[in-house]
């Protein structure tokens, strides 16, 4: 996001401080600021205060073109981030650590159901 970036250094903010104003970390500001991750409407107006601007001084939308796949929904499957990470610009490593993460999730929900079934036994 050029317009961002350059009025940002123009204005003498660093990242850690414009993170700030939107809530985040600098490292996830700064992938919103390269354009990695969406800057949803709420931060480009806090940014647009902060900076002393309107919204379309600074906003840029990345296109993002529709992809079809047939398999739409989250799941184990590796491929299934596919449409993800295409349509919404997720980082592969991101999806991966989510997948993950679910299947940890899911063990420790296994392990409790069976440590509820043997309290209820008792």
């Amino acid at each position: 996001m050029e317009k961002l970036r350059n009025l940002r250094k123009q204005r003498g903010f660093s990242q850690e401080k414009l993170a700030g104003i939107i809530a985040t970390d600098p490292s996830n500001y700064s992938r919103k600021e390269r354009g990695e991750i969406r800057i949803y409407d709420d931060e480009w107006e806090k940014l647009a205060t902060a900076l002393n601007v309107s919204v379309e001084e600074i906003k840029e939308e990345k296109p993002t073109g529709i992809v079809h796949n047939e398999n739409s929904t989250f799941s184990d499957n590796s491929n299934s981030g596919n449409f993800y990470n295409q349509q919404f610009n997720i980082p592969d490593s991101v999806i991966e650590n989510l997948q993950d993460y679910i299947k940890v999730l899911k063990e420790q929900i296994e392990t409790l159901k069976e440590e509820n079934q043997k309290l209820k036994s008792k």
